[in-house]
């Protein structure tokens, strides 16, 4: 359980979804760290997937993955950007963890025979896992996924409600995030869609303490007023959510709006000094008022919906940042690029390429053919996971002369170049995987080691021979190929400590070609930009100026 000291905020939602409950947490914890707290994220799913490693990107938007391994929502993404605290395993939980632990202990026989039901083994599972690991922190910030009225949330409502009993009103707040639409019709912002969201919430037991209201202008003091008299709540408690240029102003903005300082004194902690957030103005002028730009063109396989690719979106701008610069994401379609008779006139206008991870064979071709664009045309060229195999494919194909050289992951092939892992090193143990294994949760996954070769270009980048970097994937890079590869120009320069699984691939002779097998883009911060995304972005750079 929880040191006596943690206090708690649980975040909710009301209305609709896409309210910007993350980015709130996020940026709360970020105003909080500013004013000296120590401060942790964590992230309450109400679906039944154990995880969302087996969900559809194009559903759910990317899997964000912690150092321990744990595929989680991509809000702990955000959490981690804006704090800086590295996510753990026990960040994320969803109902079907829950449940899946819940009927674990049943099968045992730990219940001693009573009827299990979701008051109260199910909730006293939630409050579990909210007060876990809880100790050096002052705030544990608690977002609870979904909105208010949906029947999959009201296990964590109602767990919520609990704790609140059972800690105490000093030492927990409810903050709830609602949506004041401006009918132009009317002239003015309505309040009734917050009226109703908060009056569900009382429905199981819930008063809330402050409220975050998304707004596209700012609150006038009379609807102000009539939504805390309606609602329950103080008027300075009522904060606007307003809409920002770049999501790195949303800490500033609401500070600006009183809403650090309104939780602070609902704890009856002090808050009259400022919190230094010189960093986010800065980083919010970097954003702002850029030097140049570069166009990156995004070859990829869900580009229907760019929150698949959340995390590689963030990394690039925080590459911009470093560089002062703007970077124009602009995004291909792989399978466009597979079909096009003009791939020069797609591909050709922009400074780089980014091919980005991706699972099965849908889009392949489309991204070889990418990979092979940039290695000819002395294109800048990044392929990150999925984009590092179809680079080594194409280098197989059109360099070592590797007939059939192909994946695993796409069926049989007369060179397996790219095959599934069998069995690999995490620490002091052994993980062994076969075609038959789950979907979810089988994957190498979290944080592994990787030793750089000396005179590379990534050792250069890196400015370390040993590096740690986040991974998510079933497939390897085929180290029995390695001596042709190297002897045709396409050089290992980052391999595991046991030197068995290739980690980075690299042309010595083109100005910027790299391949990695993880996701840098997990460890990347506006505040603390990755080495590779800023390197890139420079590369990037140069190449528009040779234009």
């Amino acid at each position: 359980m929880a040191s006596k000291d943690t206090k708690f905020i649980f975040i909710t939602g009301g209305v609709v979804s896409s309210l910007g409950k993350g980015l709130a947490s996020a940026a709360l914890g970020a105003c909080l760290q500013a004013r000296g707290y120590k401060v942790r994220l964590r992230k309450l799913d109400p679906y039944l997937n154990v995880d969302p490693g087996t969900m559809s990107p194009i559903q759910h938007g990317e899997v964000f993955v912690t150092d321990d391994g744990a595929e989680t929502d991509l809000d702990l993404g955000h959490y981690e950007r804006f704090t800086g605290v590295a996510a753990r395993q026990g960040d994320n939980v969803t109902t079907g963890r829950i449940y899946s632990e819940v009927l674990a202990k049943e099968r045992r026989g730990d219940y001693l025979g009573a009827t299990v039901q979701v008051i109260p083994h199910v909730t006293d599972m939630i409050k579990e896992f909210i007060g876990s690991y809880a100790g050096e922190e002052d705030f544990m910030l608690c977002e609870i996924g979904g909105t208010v009225g949906d029947i999959e949330s009201l296990p964590f409502l109602e767990a919520i409600r609990q704790f609140r009993n059972e800690v105490g009103a000093a030492r927990s707040l409810f903050m709830h995030c609602t949506l004041l639409p401006y009918i132009p019709t009317a002239g003015e912002l309505k309040t009734k869609p917050t009226q109703h969201s908060v009056k569900e919430l009382l429905s199981v037991g819930i008063q809330p303490d402050i409220l975050l209201c998304r707004a596209d202008r700012d609150i006038p003091e009379g609807e102000r007023r009539k939504i805390a008299q309606f609602c329950n709540v103080k008027p300075s408690r009522v904060i606007a959510g307003l809409d920002v240029d770049t999501i790195y102003r949303v800490p500033i903005s609401y500070h600006n709006e009183g809403l650090d300082r309104e939780v602070l004194s609902y704890f009856g902690l002090p808050y009259e000094s400022e919190p230094d957030l010189s960093l986010w103005e800065e980083i919010a002028q970097r954003v702002r008022e850029p030097e140049g730009t570069v166009r990156v063109g995004f070859v990829g396989k869900y580009v229907s919906l760019p929150d698949a690719y959340k995390s590689i979106i963030e990394a690039l701008n925080h590459g911009g940042i470093a560089n002062r610069v703007k970077v124009s994401l602009e995004w291909v379609d792989a399978e466009e690029v597979e079909s096009t008779e003009d791939l020069a006139g797609m591909l050709g206008q922009y400074n780089a390429l980014l091919v980005g991870p991706g699972f099965g064979v849908r889009g392949s071709e489309g991204k070889i053919r990418a990979a092979r664009y940039a290695r000819e045309n002395k294109l800048p060229y990044l392929g990150i996971c999925f984009g590092m195999q179809m680079a080594v494919i194409e280098a197989a194909r059109n360099l070592v002369g590797l007939e059939g050289a192909s994946s695993t992951e796409f069926g049989p092939c007369d060179n397996p170049v790219v095959g599934l892992m069998t069995e690999w090193s995490k620490g002091n143990r052994v993980e062994r995987r076969d075609g038959k294994s789950d979907l979810g949760g089988t994957m190498r996954l979290g944080a592994y080691e990787c030793v750089l070769q000396p005179g590379s270009q990534v050792r250069e980048i890196y400015g370390k021979d040993m590096i740690s970097e986040r991974h998510r994937h079933r497939y390897e890079v085929n180290v029995n190929y390695r001596e042709a590869f190297e002897k045709a120009g396409l050089r290992f320069s980052g391999m595991s400590p046991d030197g068995v699984l290739p980690e980075i691939v690299e042309y010595p002779d083109h100005p910027w070609f790299v391949g990695v097998q993880f996701h840098p883009e997990l460890k990347s911060k506006p505040f603390d930009p990755h080495p590779l995304f800023t390197s890139f972005v420079k590369a990037a750079l140069d190449q528009s100026r040779l234009v």
